[in-house]
């Protein structure tokens, strides 16, 4: 476990990446939350802005950067620029296709100086492709690839935050693919590209339900398969108090935990995998559900095998006792935000502060730690 003062702390740790230098090129959405994974597990990481942009140093997905202002369209700073990343091991950038070679920093200008680059691009539809120089959200990355159909109501999909597309399938495989192409830098002394698309991430994250498919266990329409709200057993129910308690009572023995705590002696209950009954059943259960307050439910099933857990909102969870006891959260300048994950045994992760700095000056020091 994370030590709770480690978390805090803003003096750098050693950090599974410690020693890393990359260069993010400010943005917005699964870019910059990637540079907060990697700043997070010890990466020294240099932002570079525009000017004026006032970076908001409180920001969560901002943490733990170096920010340095400059004009990239003044051809002095690209040529600071290209020193600074003559000494990084990675460059993070989330522009449109050909953005950056516009602007003199392609991969192939930059390869030349410092061959053992790892190059991470993130867009919506990738570097390549029809749609790889249109306009995008998470929303429509995701439309494409199975994944948004998939989720929501029997009369419509429902946007499942931008968490599937921008977070899930963009910043963590960026990370993934970054991480990768440095392992394999040490090795081979060559760095590459990262082309890291959401809508290649969110159809990789689709994976299980395209296995499922081809076994015959899932069907394409929302509300019809166990994992998507159609079966009783597994789904977000009110309580008499309003609020709601999700169950995920898949596997028979969970099953019967559920019905033994939840009163569930009606015989229909026993078509646990028959389609046909589910629709009737989830009726049954939302009278039950119905009957208490979350709190009631949370006394009786909360720590069982039911697969139980309340629905919380975002200011509730960071009082669970479980996120507690783990130090999930952590504070800083007055605002709860989520701590570093995953956990390091050995070289703890760390919330670190951000600093605004100069472009000269971190290539100098870059330079003379080489």
């Amino acid at each position: 476990m994370l030590d709770q003062s480690a978390q805090n702390s803003s003096v750098r740790t050693s950090g599974p990446l410690s020693g890393f230098r990359i260069v993010e090129f400010a943005g917005i959405g699964p870019g910059p939350f990637a540079c907060m994974m990697l700043a997070d597990m010890g990466a020294e990481i240099v932002t570079l802005d525009r000017v004026g942009a006032r970076k908001n140093m409180k920001s969560v997905a901002g943490r733990g950067r170096k920010v340095v202002e400059l004009d990239l369209k003044d051809k002095a700073a690209i040529a600071e620029v290209l020193d600074l990343l003559a000494n990084a091991d990675a460059l993070v950038e989330g522009f449109r296709p050909g953005v950056m070679e516009r602007l003199g920093l392609g991969p192939d200008v930059v390869l030349a100086r410092n061959p053992k680059l790892v190059y991470g691009r993130m867009t919506g539809w990738g570097q390549q492709g029809p749609l790889a120089n249109a306009a995008g959200h998470d929303i429509n990355y995701i439309s494409i690839t199975g994944a948004l159909a998939a989720i929501g109501t029997k009369e419509a999909p429902v946007p499942p935050l931008n968490l599937v597309g921008d977070f899930g399938g963009g910043a963590l495989y960026l990370v993934v693919g970054v991480l990768a192409a440095l392992l394999e830098a040490s090795r081979s002394g060559k760095g590459q590209v990262v082309d890291a698309a959401m809508c290649d991430g969110a159809a990789s994250l689709m994976s299980f339900f395209f296995d499922m498919t081809t076994l015959g266990r899932w069907t394409e329409g929302r509300n019809e398969n166990f994992l998507d709200g159609g079966a009783h057993f597994y789904g977000v129910y009110e309580c008499a108090c309003g609020h709601f308690v999700s169950i995920g009572s898949i596997e028979p023995q969970f099953y019967a935990l559920l019905r033994e705590h939840a009163g569930l002696t009606d015989a229909d209950f026993d078509a646990q995998m028959d389609r046909k009954a589910w629709p009737a059943l989830k009726e049954k259960l939302k009278t039950v559900f119905k009957s208490k307050t979350r709190e009631d439910w949370c006394k009786i099933m909360e720590g069982t095998d039911i697969c139980f857990a309340p629905v919380l909102t975002m200011s509730e969870a960071t009082e669970h006792p479980h996120m507690v006891a783990r130090n999930v959260f952590v504070e800083r300048h007055g605002v709860k935000q989520p701590a570093p994950a995953p956990r390091f045994s050995r070289t703890p992760s760390a919330v670190r502060e951000p600093e605004v700095a100069e472009i000269g000056a971190v290539t100098k020091a870059w330079k003379a730690e080489r």
